[in-house]
């Protein structure tokens, strides 16, 4: 049975390249009209030089415009955390990231038994720092410092992709589908950063399930709730000792890999900097290092996903392969997987193994 046009797929791929009708029609020679009627209308007859010429602009196999629709992902159904600054075109095309990404889950999932969802509903916690420490005695980790913050999440059933979104208005958003908690991050920023914004997501994910994850306030608590759960107050008190210069905060920082920055603000919290003192690190840091971070930590790994790629190499599949199965181009799936894979991702269909994280 020959599979019809999806409209739906053309209005995904052409957000995912930040394109407007207006744009793809001058590119591929076609009316916005004509464009606009090929993604509302099932029922309309599409030459087959067309779907080549969309296919070419928008840089996607013309397979793909013939799949199943696609569960498309909404700006209330996530959390962004700056919307104001975000243009639309960033936040559709990361959104539509999001959808691509289902599309790997799911083919993942059919071949590999991944861990199942850990994550409790804390949206009844009157406070973040309440919130995080319920959430880490669920989790057995006492006060020890996170090692790896990617890898304790995915530990707990979340799904870790990355963004390769050149921008500094998309730091990372959450989202849950089908019980299954997503997080995507920002390989763009530095190692200490995204350490945050993943705990920081995490907090969205239990906090704000039920309801609208968005607004100044609903990120103030997720803000909270990162900054307990990666330091845990009596871990902080009991190792940081009086703090008189920023060369003492950038040590300590070491500990829970967080930046100076957070570190500053952890310690403004817990009542051991005055407002006066906190004021003025933070105008040493952004004098000193501005957008950069002093001894910065190596970037973290997935631990699944490179278990599921090394298995998928033994089986001699390659990145091409995949993605042609996916229907997508390749450069795609590198953007979504492999900023979570490092340096060392291998180059190269299994059963359904189980996958275990030590």
């Amino acid at each position: 049975m020959v599979k019809a046009f999806t409209p739906s797929r053309l209005t995904l791929a052409r957000k995912r390249r930040r394109m407007s009708g207006k744009e793809l029609a001058v590119r591929t020679g076609l009316t916005s009209v004509h464009i606009s009627r090929m993604e509302k209308d099932k029922a309309l007859n599409i030459e087959e030089s067309t779907i080549d010429s969309l296919a070419a602009a928008l840089g996607f196999p013309r397979e793909f415009f013939f799949g199943d629709d696609i569960d498309v992902l909404g700006k209330d159904d996530v959390s962004f955390r700056s919307l104001k600054a975000m243009t639309a075109k960033e936040r559709e095309s990361a959104l539509s990231a999001g959808s691509i990404a289902y599309l790997i889950s799911d083919w993942v999932s059919e071949r590999f038994n991944l861990p199942e969802a850990d994550l409790l509903n804390l949206s009844h916690e009157r406070e973040p720092d309440a919130a995080a420490r319920t959430l880490r005695e669920h989790w057995g980790l006492g006060e020890q410092p996170i090692s790896n913050t990617i890898k304790l999440l995915e530990f707990k059933g979340v799904r870790v992709f990355s963004l390769s979104e050149n921008t500094k208005n998309v730091d990372a958003f959450s989202c849950w589908r089908n019980d299954v908690p997503y997080i995507f991050l920002n390989t763009f920023k530095t190692a200490e950063h995204s350490r945050f914004d993943a705990l920081h997501e995490l907090g969205h994910l239990v906090l704000h399930r039920h309801g609208k994850a968005a607004g100044k306030e609903a990120e103030i608590e997720a803000n909270k709730f990162a900054s307990f759960f990666l330091m845990p107050s009596a871990d902080v008190v009991s190792r940081v000792p009086f703090i008189t210069s920023l060369n003492q905060l950038v040590k300590a920082k070491k500990r829970w890999g967080v930046s100076v920055a957070a570190l500053a603000y952890r310690l403004h919290k817990a009542g051991m900097l005055s407002d006066w003192q906190y004021r003025t690190f933070c105008i040493q840091i952004n004098q000193r290092y501005g957008k950069t971070e002093p001894d910065g930590l190596p970037r973290e790994k997935s631990v699944v996903w490179e278990k599921i790629f090394r298995e998928l190499w033994k089986d001699g599949a390659t990145r091409a392969s995949i993605a042609r199965d996916l229907s997508i181009h390749e450069t795609d799936l590198e953007a979504l997987l492999f900023g979570l894979l490092g340096a060392t991702a291998p180059n190269n269909e299994v059963g359904k193994p189980s996958l275990s994280i030590v």
